[in-house]
């Protein structure tokens, strides 16, 4: 498809070549019948000088003219001829003017004053010339015509090697944009141009940016570790309190909370770091999820459209089924409602709410770590869509986020019967897209 795209670059550079070539060859072709014009222009100017001189001789000798030279008097002259011949330079010997009326009538006369108030006109037939005029034209647009047809393919062939080029440095930066840090350009040969300064400064920014990320993961599972040992103590002391003290519990709640946020942390540095695998097993999915949101403790609605035995990993989905209902009845508002399809190529399962819907910017970016996106979906460190956003890059799933028409947001999870073992690509390049209303 990219040889048949006329805006492909290498019919871009195709395309300019040809111009170059059609601008070269109009220059030249001007020149060249300029020149040519010129020189019929004397050559006829030379037969007719010639005829009026000896015409000249004869008529002051004899007071006639040859046969080829009419002797008349100024009122008998062509108008065009008599206006050359009134508008003349009083040194020349002679005015001239064409006769030309295409196609087939191209004469040069002449009028020469001599004595006696006569005037010598001469004429002489330019058609030959005028015909080998045109027939240069025509030749050198032949020439150009043919020259364009060997140019412009060769142009487009010279190109492939830069758009082969290009084409590695758009799939390398691709590969880097769905999660594969490791993938570079590399160097493009022998050429040391504009591209391969390009293709450096791109796996320059690729090996900049994997080292600031792993730095950046390294410190988020490190912090989190750091903070276990701590955070044990605290929940263990938390423990020790007395029940029914509004102190205590408040102190059991938020000890709790910071828990399940330094879990969340160390899940998602395991993500990143594409250390999580699945493993799968053959589950009826109807159950499964109806069990998972029993045991969230939510008033949520389940429906079973069609039951199925998928091959898949238990607990990456209830991973992802847990966050997207506590999502939903943290962001949204109720009923919540979670439903089980089948699909040609596996299970979807839709988590909806009735709540304000999905901001625009996670719609487009896609879940960002602690950001929720606008305070009207209530407070959070917004990890939970993001760890879901994983786990199903794990198991090669496709989570989708989408507002449905008549208000509320659609949480779509698609899973494909029998795949598993798939590598956790970072959390924030997962894939984003519309989702069907249940």
């Amino acid at each position: 498809m990219a040889l048949l795209n006329p805006r492909a670059l290498r019919w871009k550079i195709a395309a300019l070549t040809a111009a170059a070539c059609c601008a070269v060859a109009t220059v030249i072709g001007v020149l060249v019948h300029q020149a040519m014009a010129e020189r019929s222009d004397r050559t006829g100017d030379e037969r007719l000088s010639a005829r009026l001189a000896a015409a000249e001789r004869e008529y002051a000798r004899t007071g006639s003219a040859p046969l080829d030279v009419e002797v008349l008097t100024p009122e008998r002259l062509d108008a065009p001829l008599a206006r050359a011949l009134a508008a003349k330079d009083p040194a020349a010997l002679y005015a001239i003017w064409n006769d030309r009326k295409p196609p087939n009538w191209y004469w040069m006369w002449a009028a020469m004053p001599v004595k006696g108030g006569r005037v010598l006109v001469a004429r002489t037939d330019m058609s030959s010339e005028v015909r080998g005029l045109q027939l240069l034209d025509r030749s050198i647009i032949k020439a150009v015509l043919a020259a364009l047809l060997v140019v412009v393919p060769l142009a487009a062939l010279a190109t492939e090697p830069m758009n082969r080029r290009l084409r590695r440095g758009s799939r390398t930066a691709r590969a880097i944009a769905d999660g594969d840090l490791d993938a570079r350009i590399g160097p493009g040969g022998r050429a040391r141009d504009e591209i391969t300064e390009m293709s450096a400064a791109v796996d320059e920014m690729a090996a900049a940016l994997q080292q600031k990320l792993e730095g950046e993961r390294r410190f988020t599972a490190d912090v989190a570790h750091e903070l276990r040992t701590p955070l044990m103590g605290l929940s263990t002391a938390a423990a020790l309190l007395p029940e029914g003290d509004e102190v205590a519990d408040l102190v059991r709640d938020r000890a709790r909370a910071l828990n399940g946020l330094v879990e969340d942390l160390l899940e998602i540095s395991r993500l990143d770091a594409g250390a999580e695998r699945a493993r799968t097993d053959a589950v009826p999915l109807g159950e499964l999820v109806t069990d998972i949101v029993r045991r969230t403790g939510t008033p949520t609605a389940v429906a079973i459209r069609a039951p199925r035995i998928l091959e898949t990993d238990p607990r990456r989905v209830e991973r992802i089924v847990v966050n997207l209902v506590t999502n939903a009845h943290r962001h949204g508002a109720e009923p919540v409602e979670v439903a089980v399809e089948a699909t040609d190529t596996g299970a979807r399962i839709l988590v909806r709410d009735q709540g304000p819907g999905y901001p625009a910017a996670l719609l487009t970016e896609g879940p960002q770590r602690f950001r929720t996106g606008s305070p009207e979906r209530g407070r959070g460190h917004g990890l939970g869509l993001t760890i879901a956003l994983g786990q199903a890059g794990v198991l090669g799933a496709r989570l989708a986020f989408a507002n449905a028409p008549e208000g509320g947001a659609v949480a779509t999870l698609d899973l494909d019967d029998g795949r598993g073992a798939h590598s956790a690509l970072p959390c924030a390049l997962a894939q984003r897209g519309e989702a069907p209303t249940p």
